[in-house]
């Protein structure tokens, strides 16, 4: 019998293809554009080309899943986003950079939409929340570490060697799927000769759907808005160097990562619509620090790190709370769907968060303010989700009795 403990482990090593994907040439992005003779805007601008083929490429992943089924989708996402990492490494111009980006996004498309299937088909209720919350909490010891190991490798061996390591770790995890990775999906799953829009249509317009999904929107975008604005307010207002804003940076990683483990053991105990009310609270700790870090404290003392940091920690502990509780709620309705609705949880995670975050950066307001605004969105939506999970909570009791 395959233990869950190594199907998780065997899911980890998908999950980190995504951020592998973005984080571990962040420090290279100069070094990037000129050895391709081109802008830093121009680099920089495929992270977000990263992001966007994600979340849109999952409603043409689903359907794949749900058809051909896990096993297969997984080993074609891995093998694409090999082939991703050594057009990468071997770019001669940037529009090879940047296809590789787009290569590299459909295939963790793939991966994704393998991975919430997966522990859908294998799980539910708490321990469905558990195992998203373990995946999505460890996932962040990548932006812990990941941009300070691709820096000292490209310093050593120049830009194009944190691709090939990347290539390598792939290549490692292709071998786990093809030898180790069971099939998962169950044998009444629904399956689409084509687009599915109106199954798309009908769990996207499910108001229980659409209520978790977009709580983890806002996480999402509570966590893209941070990673887009700390440079600014920690190196350029507070004026850390590159080596203290990785530090810094990183720390908040392992943050994460920590409170995520917390939350998963306390699930069980306390139950999922609890940590949605905690996960709230935190993101609301962290709105009124930020605001009151900028009306409270003298304008002299306001590029102190900690002014920052310290509400970032109290709204990233909110997101740990809340990712797992709400993609199981979101997903319990769905199990003979669960390819599709899986894509949909990601769309809407990644595209609604990126465009929250796009929203609040556009205003005219201060780094700090922005954020905090993101931090309320994101608090607001866990407390509509409480509410609607106690609603569900009420109704399964009464089917029960």
């Amino acid at each position: 019998m395959f233990s869950m403990q190594k199907f998780l482990f065997l899911l980890l090593s998908l999950v980190l293809l995504g951020p592998l994907g973005i984080d571990l040439y962040l420090p290279a992005i100069p070094a990037i554009a000129l050895g391709l003779n081109s802008t830093e805007a121009v680099i920089q601008s495929s992270i977000s080309l990263f992001i966007l083929v994600m979340g849109l490429g999952q409603l043409v992943a689903g359907p794949l899943v749900d058809k051909f089924g896990r096993r297969p989708i997984a080993i074609i996402g891995v093998v694409i986003y090999l082939a991703g990492a050594i057009v990468a490494a071997t770019a001669v111009a940037p529009w090879m950079f940047l296809l590789s980006r787009v290569i590299q996004g459909l295939a963790v498309c793939c991966t994704s939409v393998v991975i919430f299937s997966g522990v859908r088909d294998r799980m539910s209720g708490n321990d469905a929340a558990r195992a998203y919350g373990f995946l999505n909490g460890t996932l962040n010891i990548i932006p812990a570490l990941a941009p300070l190991i691709g820096g000292l490798i490209a310093q050593y061996y120049g830009w194009r060697a944190p691709f090939w390591a990347l290539a390598g770790y792939t290549l490692a995890v292709l071998l786990l799927v093809i030898f180790k990775l069971p099939e998962t999906r169950p044998a009444g799953t629904q399956a689409n000769t084509g687009l599915p829009f109106r199954q798309y249509a009908r769990i996207l317009f499910n108001a229980r759907f659409i209520t978790f999904a977009l709580v983890n929107a806002g996480a999402m975008g509570m966590a893209l808005t941070y990673v887009s604005l700390a440079p600014t307010v920690l190196m350029n207002i507070a004026g850390l160097t590159p080596l203290e804003f990785s530090l810094v940076f990183g720390a908040n990683g392992f943050w994460i990562m920590g409170m995520s483990f917390i939350a998963n053991r306390i699930i069980r105990k306390v139950g999922r619509p609890v940590c949605l009310k905690t996960g709230g609270i935190l993101m609301f700790i962290g709105c009124l620090g930020l605001i009151a870090g900028i009306t409270l404290v003298p304008p002299a003392e306001q590029t102190a790190t900690w002014l920052y940091m310290l509400p970032v920690a109290s709204a990233c502990a909110g997101l740990a709370f809340l990712m797992g509780p709400a993609t199981s709620y979101a997903l319990e309705p769905f199990s003979s769907e669960a390819g599709v609705a899986s894509a949909l949880v990601g769309s809407v995670q990644m595209a609604g968060g990126a465009l929250l975050g796009f929203i609040a950066m556009a205003l005219p307001l201060q780094p700090k303010l922005s954020l905090a605004l993101v931090m309320l969105a994101g608090g607001c939506l866990a407390m509509l989700a409480r509410r609607a999970s106690k609603k569900s909570t009420g109704r399964l009791t009464r089917l029960e009795n």
